[in-house]
């Protein structure tokens, strides 16, 4: 077995010490089945990003986190990378323009979907008509918009075939943020529009029994905003699709911030899942590295590893550094970031080096504050089989300023 066992905890590649001490907090709190580390593991909001918590009969919300059903798309296009080299850098500029990034931003054009008929609404207006508009006002207005942090939208191309992929990276934007810390407030018998006073890097877990109303409605609440990051990203594809004048092939989509009801060794679990894949025998998976270096897609192999693993693998290359280390810390008077160790030159010349145009992002999101992917995949290696190696050419994310703390 290539993982390791660690006071109980499974972990998969080198454990951090403070993320192991996060899952150890969870094992300690509630019905645990089973906590496990990937290979991408580090420090989250009191569960560990790269981290799965198996419950019986319990949902958390702090695990699946702020940005329910955060997750990965790619379609593989019937073009060839070599057909838009010519006009790459237009199309980045173009996707920039008309792709909507950043923390509240609004959808440049508004996306109608059949989501905003879905029956879980009704979970919102049993807590209050105003929060039930308010929210559906909110996911309305952010529909098909990207949002910040490490999210991103980018062009491939496949390393064997030379084929044009595009693929994107977010969540639930504000309308699951908000979702998560109302049942948050109401788990604290806040009101669930109050201001929360926010959860602390290393505090125990938020639980809900699953058989109770509250986690009822959360977990109606959290498949809806999953439904949502899912319209999202279809609507942000779609955008490029047509930038692209191209047609879809072949597509591989996937949250890894969320909670699933599963049976493991004939039991009835509740796996959450923050920043991990799932990965069940023949399941594909989309995992991204940085914007220099490869991205892949998976399948999930049926062997006794994948078993202990509970069907579940990395979802990217794992922070080695955190943001304000890479960037510094922002004077926001003179809007002057300072102390970061990594700068602007540092990261443009690394991602020239890999061949890729650049839009908007900045020194927290580059290549110097992530493992290799290669890494985290050779870790995993009796779980997964990778399929497709994809090489970045064109990467579109927020700007150096719109990152959120909450966000994987």
């Amino acid at each position: 077995m290539a993982y390791q066992i660690i006071d109980g905890v499974r972990v998969w590649g080198n454990p951090e010490a403070g993320a192991l001490a996060q899952a150890k907090t969870c094992v300690e709190h509630g019905n645990v089945v089973q906590a496990l580390l990937m290979a991408d593991h580090h420090k989250g909001y009191s569960q560990p990003i790269g981290g799965v918590i198996v419950y019986e009969g319990q949902i958390s919300p702090s695990g699946v986190g702020y940005d329910i059903g955060c997750g990965n798309k790619a379609v593989r296009t019937n073009l060839l990378a070599a057909d838009i080299r010519p006009r790459l850098g237009r199309i980045m500029d173009e996707i920039a323009r008309n792709v909507s990034f950043g923390i509240g931003r609004v959808s440049n054009k508004k996306v109608d979907h059949e989501l905003f008929d879905d029956p879980d609404w009704s979970v919102y207006a049993a807590i209050g008509r105003q929060e039930h508009d308010k929210l559906k006002a909110l996911a309305r207005d952010q529909l098909g918009t990207v949002g910040s942090g490490n999210h991103f939208v980018d062009l491939f191309e496949e390393a064997k075939t030379g084929r044009l992929w595009i693929g994107n990276h977010f969540g639930s934007r504000g309308f699951g943020h908000k979702t998560a810390s109302g049942f948050i407030n109401l788990a604290a018998g806040r009101e669930f529009m109050a201001n929360a006073p926010g959860e602390k890097m290393d505090q125990p877990p938020v639980l809900l029994d699953l058989d109770s109303e509250l986690g009822d409605m959360y977990y109606r609440a959290m498949k809806l905003a999953g439904r949502y990051a899912y319209a999202g990203r279809d609507a942000v594809i779609r955008q490029v699709l047509a930038i692209l004048g191209a047609d879809v092939e072949f597509e591989v989509h996937n949250h890894h911030n969320y909670a699933w009801k599963e049976t493991h060794g004939g039991r009835e679990t509740v796996v959450v899942r923050k920043g991990a894949t799932p990965s069940a025998p023949g399941q594909l998976g989309f995992i991204g590295g940085s914007m220099g270096d490869i991205s892949v897609i998976v399948r999930g192999k049926d062997t006794e590893e994948n078993r202990a693993a509970f069907y579940s693998t990395v979802h990217g290359a794992g922070r080695i550094m955190s943001r304000t280390q890479a960037a510094g810390k922002m004077n926001w008077k003179t809007r002057v970031r300072m102390g970061g160790l990594i700068s602007e030159v540092q990261m443009q010349e690394a991602v020239r080096s890999f061949g890729v145009e650049l839009r908007g992002a900045g020194t927290d999101e580059s290549p110097f504050v992530y493992r290799k992917l290669q890494e985290v995949l050779d870790a995993h290696a009796e779980t997964i089989e990778v399929l497709h190696v994809l090489r970045p050419i064109g990467v579109c994310m927020a700007g150096a300023d719109e990152f959120d703390p909450y966000k994987d």
